[in-house]
């Protein structure tokens, strides 16, 4: 994870994880902002570019926060001392009378301020110029946090579904999600991913199925066999809760988020169905069930 402030004064982050829609440039812009600045518009982020950042392991495992969030925190807050302590040079402050606000380092009480890209080329470490501050050349931090404990989200959800008895077609009405994700950087997008994870939890439910035949070959082999949800799957009301308790596993106190959503929603489902259908004994044992294997159960009971 590197951060850098270029000579035009913007901000550059490279990441070796991979961005797959789950927010992770936001949420590292987010994160490198609070330290630099607060403009988001002013940082750029790379993910996933070998070009960039040699050390990238992917993306899996509701990892993403946990793992590079505090790098980036850790790099930023490197590229600020070293911003701070050169701007403090350059005005002939003390390093505590500057704050960083925007593209500009402002000394407290008066106009006075310095652009980011000024502070950066008076740092660049060209021959003949000197380092404000005894600083070293570049404005630049890569830093490297060793995640050794790693923490997990926790979550539970119940629903409420319809069954047809005559078709054996299963509706859900309800979904009810309480979830904790540590600290939340960006509410929406973790709601987003919460909203995300129910949905592929009823199609872990009740439409993805992988069928083989005798001989081991794929039967499953285009949409129309292998059915996902769309909007017109998703629950009329869907409830969520957020209760966040911090970990003390990682300086921003952040968990994982991704599969928080996905993981109750078989089980509870299939509770929902075996509970909806008492009068006929229906057990549901595995997933995805079919309205076929419903409907059969239910015959059986006459």
């Amino acid at each position: 994870m590197s951060v850098r402030i270029g000579e035009n004064g913007r901000i550059h982050v490279a990441c070796g994880g991979a961005a797959i829609g789950q927010g992770t440039k936001t949420m590292l812009a987010q994160i490198v902002a609070e330290q630099l600045g607060q403009d988001m518009d002013n940082i750029v982020v790379i993910t996933g570019d070998t070009a960039a950042t040699q050390l990238g392991l992917g993306t899996f495992n509701s990892r993403q926060a946990v793992v590079s969030g505090p790098t980036a925190h850790a790099s930023a807050i490197a590229v600020r001392k070293k911003t701070l302590v050169a701007a403090a040079a350059m005005l002939g402050v003390g390093e505590q009378a500057l704050e960083i606000n925007g593209r500009y380092v402002e000394l407290r009480g008066s106009d006075r301020r310095l652009s980011l890209g000024e502070i950066s080329k008076a740092v660049a470490g060209l021959p003949g110029y000197y380092l404000p501050g005894g600083v070293t050349p570049g404005l630049s931090a890569n830093e490297v946090v060793l995640t050794n404990d790693m923490t997990y989200s926790n979550g539970t959800g119940a629903v409420e579904v319809s069954v047809d008895i005559e078709t054996g077609l299963v509706t859900v009405e309800r979904v009810v999600m309480v979830h904790d994700c540590g600290t939340p950087i960006n509410p929406r997008l973790v709601d987003g991913q919460i909203l995300g994870g129910i949905a592929h939890g009823l199609g872990n439910a009740l439409y993805e199925h992988m069928a083989f035949d005798a001989n081991a070959q794929p039967l499953s082999t285009t949409l129309a066999e292998y059915l996902l949800v769309g909007s017109p799957e998703m629950p009329a009301r869907i409830e969520l809760y957020d209760l966040p308790t911090k970990t003390p596993l990682n300086v921003l106190g952040v968990k994982g988020v991704g599969e928080t959503g996905v993981l109750p929603m078989a089980g509870a489902i299939a509770s929902a169905i075996e509970h909806a259908l008492v009068p006929f004994g229906v057990r549901i044992d595995r997933v995805p069930v079919s309205p076929q294997e419903i409907l059969a159960q239910i015959v059986k009971a006459g």
